[in-house]
């Protein structure tokens, strides 16, 4: 129940920030409050796996988790390492430092919680 709650908060915060950056100053960063726009997406969907239960949701949330992961340790290691490409920060900027390392611990709590569930399911 709380890895569906911290989702919920993580799409609520990524996706109202890109909304508004998006709509006021699109020109400033595109790349950033893209990426942030997608982050609010993967979230979502995440969450609605979640709540949604089942082999199937599971599976689904497990690869999105996965991406995830995969998506903030690329966008932290780039924004660290090409600073100018990232002129505003996005929701995984710095390996999500902005929002309390969160968009790093969530996916892995989450492969962690969901493996395990399947293992519990399993045995």
């Amino acid at each position: 129940m709380l890895l569906v709650w911290l989702y919920g908060v993580m799409v609520v915060g990524a996706v109202s920030r890109s909304v508004v950056q998006i709509a006021t100053e699109f020109d400033k960063a595109p790349l950033a409050y893209s990426l942030s726009a997608v982050a609010g997406v993967v979230y979502g969907f995440i969450t609605y796996s979640l709540v949604r239960g089942g082999e199937t949701a599971r599976r689904a949330a497990l690869v999105c988790c996965a991406a995830e992961l995969a998506g903030v340790l690329v966008v932290g290691t780039w924004t660290l390492a090409e600073p100018s490409a990232f002129p505003d920060a996005t929701v995984w900027s710095d390996y999500g430092m902005g929002y309390l390392f969160i968009p790093v611990l969530l996916p892995v709590t989450a492969l962690f919680w969901l493996r395990r569930a399947r293992t519990a399911a399993r045995g």
